[in-house]
Order: structure tokens, then sequence, then C-alpha cells
């Protein structure tokens, strides 16, 4: 958040305000001093009331909010203009058109109309005289002028800036009917109560215009960096979450497979067991068959050699 001090304030001559006789009763409490026949703004107020004003600001557009500058005076026009389009929100530097708050139905209106004009190729600008085309060029230049600052607003805005209250009362007017706040820089001839956020200040001084209404814009873009930074690191978390339900399904997977595998394996062991005993019993069948045949064999030659004994025996006695 931006910071304005007492030595820059008094070096933009933010403490001057208008002639004694100029001045609004309602004002008083932010009144120093009379010197030379000029009312002296307290700065300590200014300050107060200023961070007071940047507090509840950034509060609104840490919700998303939306703020509307407004400054058609001379010496504000460039300054708000320039400070508005740095932080990205709507201004009003030309003349404040009546209801462009409590009429904004037509205004969109108008917006739509100027969208038209802009629109390239549009079919608005065929089978029309050279006459015809200027009119609504001019048309065109118009609505531009007026709109351009809030060209892309779509609703109320949540907060206006004001510079010059009393200069900008038509805006004033219409804020406090919609129940708008109002953030304004206050002079001693405008009274004070009818804003809800008052600055105490010079309004008619461009260095004090400038620095104000720069600190506004600092703390909008404060704001919004930090609501940034917050929708960043939920969607961080959110993506660190997400791995370790994923880990936790691949796991179940992967205990699912190794009990198949297992099973598998089982199944596999027990069928070679199996064939490992089949195998086992052929052999020993294949033995004993083995064993007989030898056994035959071994036999035969025997009672031949018996045979052959007694026929010795018989031919010996012969």
């Amino acid at each position: 958040m931006s910071e304005v001090n007492f030595e820059n304030l008094l070096s933009t001559g933010a403490h001057f305000g208008h002639v004694t006789r100029k001045w609004h009763p309602s004002y008083e409490p932010f009144i120093l001093m009379e010197k030379n026949g000029v009312h002296i703004i307290n700065l300590e107020e200014t300050l107060a009331r200023l961070k007071k004003a940047q507090e509840f600001l950034s509060g609104i557009v840490k919700k998303n909010g939306e703020v509307l500058f407004v400054g058609t005076k001379k010496q504000a026009k460039d300054i708000v203009q320039q400070e508005a389009d740095r932080c990205g929100m709507f201004y009003v530097v030309e003349r404040w058109l009546g209801g462009t708050l409590t009429n904004f139905s037509t205004i969109k209106k108008s917006i739509k109309r100027l969208q038209l004009l802009e629109k390239e190729g549009s079919n608005i600008y065929e089978n029309l005289t050279k006459k015809e085309v200027q009119k609504l060029n001019r048309e065109r230049v118009k609505l531009a002028d007026q709109h351009r600052g809030i060209k892309d607003m779509r609703r109320v805005p949540d907060v206006v800036i004001i510079v010059d209250a009393n200069y900008e009362s038509t805006a004033v007017q219409e804020a406090l009917r919609l129940e708008i706040p109002v953030i304004a820089i206050v002079d001693t001839n405008t009274d004070p109560t009818i804003v809800s956020h008052v600055i105490p200040a010079n309004d008619d001084s461009i260095r004090t215009i400038q620095l104000i209404i720069s600190a506004l814009s600092d703390t909008i873009l404060s704001a919004q960096v930090k609501e940034a930074d917050k929708t960043e690191d939920g969607g961080k978390s959110e993506i660190e979450i997400q791995p370790v339900v994923k880990n936790d399904d691949e796991d179940k997977k992967e205990e699912l497979k190794t009990d198949d595998i297992t099973e598998s394996d089982q199944g596999i062991g027990d069928e070679t067991k199996g064939s490992e005993e089949e195998i086992s019993v052929e052999e020993n069948l294949e033995d004993s068959d083995n064993d007989l045949i030898d056994e035959e064999v071994a036999d035969e030659p025997q009672g031949d050699k018996e045979e052959g004994s007694k026929e010795d025996h018989k031919s010996e006695s012969d």
C-alpha cells in the first residue's frame, strides 16, 4: 500500500483552502487555522482520512469490485484518465451525463450503439449516401468522447472516486441515491457530510490531485496483485492434492496386479508339480518293466545249462 507523508502533502500545497468567506460550516473539523484570509487545512486529518480510504478501497478491490474515477475539471482530466488506465478501472473525464448511474440501462443502450458504429464491416453503412455516412461518423465521434472511459463497464461500479465533490455534485447525488460509497477530495467550500469517505485537501492543485489519485491507484494495483497471488496459491494446492489420489489408485491397481500374478504363479506351480508326479510315476512303471525283462533274460540261460547237463549225463550212462 502506497504511503503519503506529511512533507509530500505540504510541498504540493494540499493545505491551502479557499478564502474564508467561501467556507462551509460543516468543514470546521478539518480546518487548522486561518491565515491571510485563507483557511489552512489540517494535513494530519488528511493523512488519517486517506489511510482509511485506502483500506476501504483495498477491501472492495479484493472482492473483485469495480471502481469509477470521476474528474471533469481541467486540472484533473489528464491525471484521472492516466491513473485509471494504469490500474485498469473506468473513468469519466468529459461532461458528466445525467443518469450515468441512476439510468444506467439507457447508458448501456448508447454504448451498444457506439459499438455498432465502431464495428468494422457493419451493415449499417451499406446503401447510404455520403451525407448519411458523415452523419453517422459524427455520431460515432460524439459517443466515443462521451463513453470512452466507461465503454466496457457492464454494471454500476462498487466505488466512485471523485475529484472536487462540489464541482461533481450530480455524480455525488446519483451515487448517494444508489447507496454507492464515494471517496472524494473535498475542499473548504464543500459539505463533507455528503461524502462517505472524505479526503480533505486542496482540490485545485494539480500536484495535490496527482499525489492523492496516484496513491489510490497504487492501492488498487497492490490489492489486485494480492488477490492474484491467492488464486495462484489455491490452484497450486489443488494440483498438489490430485496426484496423491492418483497414486492411491495406482497402488491399489498394482496390489491387484501382484495378487493376480501370485495366483497365476501358484497355478503354474501346481501344474508343474502335477506333471512332475505323472512323469515320476511313468518312470517308475518303466523301471519295473525293465526289471521284469532283465529277470526273464537272466533265467533263460540257466534252464539251457540244466538241460545240457542232463543230456551229458544220459550220454555217459549209455
